[in-house]
Formats: C-alpha cells, sequence, structure tokens
C-alpha cells in the first residue's frame, strides 16, 4: 500500500481501503494492506491500523459476511470446489483471527494508548460475536458466548512479563456485566493454570496482574431482579448459569482458589485484601482473620487489632450459622498461645460466658468445654472461677458492650454464668457447667468431636439411653388376673 507521509496520510489511505473492502468483495484483498499496518512500528500508524480494524471486521460481523461454524482449513476451502460466497466468508473469518491474534499482542505495546485502543477494539468485537455468534446453536435458548476471543482478552491482560495495572483499571468497568464478570473469572482460572504450566518459576509481574484483576471482582449481596448483560440479548433463559448468583459463586470460589493453591512470590500482597474483608463481617472475617494468623505467624506481619476484631465476632447468632463448628475450630487455634495477656484471655472467656446463658444446649456441650480449656491454659485467669481474696462483687464489671476486650474489665469480674448454667434443664449441660465446682485437670479436653455436634443428634442419643430396671411390687408372681377361689385363698394364707 503507497502510503502519504505522515499520520494523517495514513488515515486517508486506510480510509480508501476500507471503503473499497466493504463495497465489493473483489477488493477483499486490500485487506491485507490494512492488517500490514498493524505490524508497523510507528505508534500513531498502528493506533490508525486499529481504528480501521476496528470498524471493518465490526460491519462485517453485524452484515453477516464471516463464516459461522466450525472453521474449517484455508487451504483446504480455497482448493476445494465451494461456492464463491463460502470461499470468501472462510477467508475473511481468517483474516478476522489475524486480526484478533495481532490485537492481541498489542495488549503489550510499550505505549499505553495502543494498548488502550486494542483493547477497546477487542472488547468491541466481544460484544458484536456474541450479539452475532460465530458458532451455531445446539439448540433453543443455547447460551452463546465469544469465550476463546474473551480468553485472549484476558491472557493479555494477564501479562507475565509486564505491570498491566493500567490497562486493568480500564478494564474494571466491564466487571459491572454480568456476562464478561463471569467468564474473566473463568478465564482468569485458565490463565492461572496455564501460565503455571509454562512457567516452573512464575514472574512476579503475573502474580501482580492476577491479584489485580481478582482484587476487582466483586459479586452482588443477593441475586438481582434484572441481569445486566454486555452482550445484548434478546431473551434471558433460566438455563444459563451466567444469570444465576449461585454459579458466579462457584466461579469465585474456584477463581480465587486456582490463585491461593500456588506458592505466592509475595504472600503480603494479602494484607490489604484480608483487612478489608474482616470489616465485612460474618464468615467472610473468620476466614480474613485465618489468613492474617498465617501472615503473623508467618511473615511478621503486624496487625494489632487481630483480636478486637476477633472478639467483635463473638454475638449471639454465632451459634447459630452453618460455619459455627470453623468458628471455634479457628477461635481455638487463634487462642491456643500460652503468652497471650490474661486481661485479653479473660475477655474471651467471659464473652463467651455471658452469651452461653441464651445458647441452644448443642453448643453449650461445645462452648463450656472451650472456656474450661482457656482457663486451663492461663492460670491467672482462673481467678474468675476463685478469688480467695477478693471482695465480693455487689454488680458485675464485665462491660458486655465494649468493643476493645482490654477495655472490658472482664479479668475483675468472674464467670458466675457457669453456676447458673449448672441448674440447666439437660443434665448433659449441668454436668459440664460443674466442672468448674472441682479442680481442673491440667490435660485439655478435646473440642473437636463437640464441634459439628447438632440438636438431632442429643435427641437421639438420649433416646438409646436405657432406663432404669422395673421395680418388682409382688414377691410370688401373679399368674393370671383371675384364680380358682381355693388358689386364691391358699395364696392369701401363705402369704399372712
Amino acid at each position: 500500500m503507497e502510503r502519504e507521509p505522515g499520520a494523517a496520510g495514513v488515515r486517508r489511505a486506510l480510509g480508501r481501503r476500507l471503503e473499497a473492502v466493504l463495497a465489493s468483495r473483489s477488493e477483499a484483498n486490500a485487506v491485507f494492506d490494512i492488517l500490514a499496518v498493524l505490524q508497523s512500528e510507528d505508534q500513531e500508524e498502528i493506533q490508525e491500523a486499529v481504528r480501521t480494524c476496528s470498524r471493518l471486521f465490526g460491519a462485517l460481523l453485524e452484515r453477516g459476511e464471516l463464516f459461522v461454524g466450525q472453521l474449517p482449513s484455508e487451504e483446504m476451502v480455497m482448493t476445494g470446489s465451494q461456492g464463491a460466497t463460502r470461499k470468501y466468508k472462510v477467508w475473511m473469518r481468517h483474516r478476522y483471527h489475524s486480526c484478533c491474534n495481532r490485537l492481541g499482542e498489542l495488549l503489550g505495546h510499550p505505549s499505553f494508548q495502543v494498548k488502550e485502543l486494542a483493547l477497546s477494539a477487542l472488547l468491541k468485537f466481544v460484544q458484536l460475536e456474541g450479539a452475532h455468534p460465530l458458532e451455531k446453536s445446539k439448540w433453543e435458548g443455547n447460551y452463546l458466548f465469544p469465550r476463546e476471543l474473551f480468553k485472549l482478552v484476558v491472557g493479555g491482560l494477564l501479562s507475565p512479563e509486564e505491570d498491566q495495572s493500567l490497562l486493568l483499571s480500564q478494564f474494571r468497568e466491564y466487571l459491572d456485566y454480568d456476562d464478561t464478570r463471569y467468564h474473566t473469572m473463568q478465564a482468569a482460572v485458565d490463565a492461572v493454570a496455564r501460565v503455571t504450566g509454562q512457567h516452573p518459576e512464575v514472574p512476579p509481574a503475573f502474580w501482580n496482574n492476577a491479584f489485580t484483576l481478582l482484587s476487582a471482582v466483586s459479586l452482588p449481596r443477593r441475586e438481582p431482579t434484572v441481569s445486566s448483560f454486555y452482550v445484548k440479548r434478546a431473551e434471558l433463559w433460566d438455563t444459563w448459569k451466567v444469570a444465576h448468583l449461585k454459579e458466579h459463586r462457584r466461579v469465585f470460589q474456584a477463581m480465587w482458589l486456582s490463585f491461593l493453591k500456588h506458592k505466592l512470590a509475595q504472600p503480603t500482597l494479602m494484607i490489604d485484601f484480608l483487612t478489608r474483608a474482616c470489616d465485612l463481617g460474618g464468615a467472610l472475617s473468620l476466614l480474613a482473620l485465618n489468613g492474617l494468623f498465617i501472615l503473623i505467624h508467618k511473615h511478621n506481619l503486624e496487625y494489632p487489632d487481630f483480636y478486637r476484631k476477633l472478639y467483635g465476632l463473638l454475638d449471639p447468632s454465632v451459634f447459630h450459622v452453618k460455619y459455627r463448628a470453623r468458628f471455634f475450630h479457628l477461635a481455638d487455634l487463634f487462642l491456643s498461645s500460652s503468652h497471650l495477656p490474661a486481661y485479653l484471655v479473660a475477655a474471651f472467656a467471659k464473652r463467651l460466658a455471658r452469651l452461653a446463658l441464651t445458647a441452644p444446649p448443642e453448643a453449650l456441650l461445645m462452648v463450656l468445654p472451650f472456656i474450661c480449656n482457656l482457663l486451663r491454659r492461663h492460670p491467672a485467669c482462673r481467678v474468675l472461677v476463685h478469688r480467695p481474696h477478693g471482695p465480693e462483687l455487689d454488680a458485675d464489671p464485665y462491660d458486655p458492650g465494649e468493643e476493645d476486650p482490654a477495655q472490658s474489665r472482664a479479668l475483675e469480674s468472674s464467670l458466675w454464668e457457669l453456676q447458673a448454667l449448672q441448674r440447666h434443664y439437660h443434665p448433659e449441660v449441668s454436668k459440664a457447667a460443674s466442672v468448674i465446682n472441682q479442680a481442673l485437670s491440667m490435660p485439655e479436653v478435646s473440642i473437636a468431636p463437640l464441634l459439628e455436634l447438632t440438636a438431632y443428634e442429643i435427641f437421639e442419643r438420649d433416646l438409646k439411653k436405657k432406663g432404669p430396671e422395673p421395680v418388682p411390687l409382688e414377691f410370688i408372681p401373679a399368674q393370671g388376673l383371675l384364680g380358682r377361689p381355693g388358689e386364691l385363698c391358699a395364696q392369701h394364707f401363705t402369704l399372712s
């Protein structure tokens, strides 16, 4: 292609080629001239070529002039006896693939303007190819999405060679759409598997890019009433996984697990994410505290609010949530150190004892040994159950509304709640609460078998208990309700 000097000349030359290709199929070879400019070393020329390709293949997709179906080999079709229209569509589809592959390469161009333009063009193709699929629908309501093209986009964003954080910030707006968010998470899983398989030691740039992308994905808290799709659909089918929040959560979990199962070069990259997750409450806060606990112990993270956050999770609902077993397993781990200050352990013991007053029996049979284990590990806290030289308390000094365990005054209080539970209606709870009446044995009681105890199991266990043997009421067993008068008199005489 003869080029006029300057960017304006290139723009005019590309414009003429574009008009020629769209006007007549006989001018199709002019596509090669347009694609050649994509290989230019001049930044402005590349940008003009990207814009031209975007207009060209966008128009061809809308006009249905690209082959639809499993793409055959170009050589096989061109040398075969198929009609001219089929040959043209197959040939142009191959040129479209060449264009997309080159745009994918340009996502790693040194110029951000080129990268941004290439990303915009690829995402335009994703939208158009979704509206005008290049694969045949297998059944009515079949969900079609240009997955391979979208994987190319995500693969370029997750570059192992360079930092793509600025380009990822441009991509973030597309994550507001349900379909692009869903397929981004799926493509991220594939990208992590591919890169980790290709590189014995994955470059830090890839992990940084992956973490930036994964952190940008956020799910709605509840099922939306109306789905928001980037690829416009005339009708939404209930059978589509992409339309259900449950499936989004499943893929979200798979995405993070695929990332976290690898040995990260810098585990401390998770600090900001985990600290923000701690503020969300519920199970997310618990899992975030687990991650922070690992960073504290193995990577020297300083997080002074760790036990304050854990203390804040202790509320009446903790005995009823489905992650109760996980919570107390981790809480037992977090409070296992004998170097924790007495005031802190006393605050946890007191808060649990106060919550135990309204807890169900299945939770009490687990939390009472939990409290006793805390007293075993920390002898300084035993003043909560036995204060030989202390004054009698007219009122409980413990402040249950205080968020800071250091200011709760728990160590000045007592565990009177355990004494109250000794009169619980369930005999096993009463027995468990009575342990504090004797000297606590040094070996701890394992709470592992009690973590998942349910009310149904307690009920079934009570039903299987054998009652007392029947009390004998007569010395001589009765032979029947009615007997002959002589036998009855003889028996009466014998007994008398």
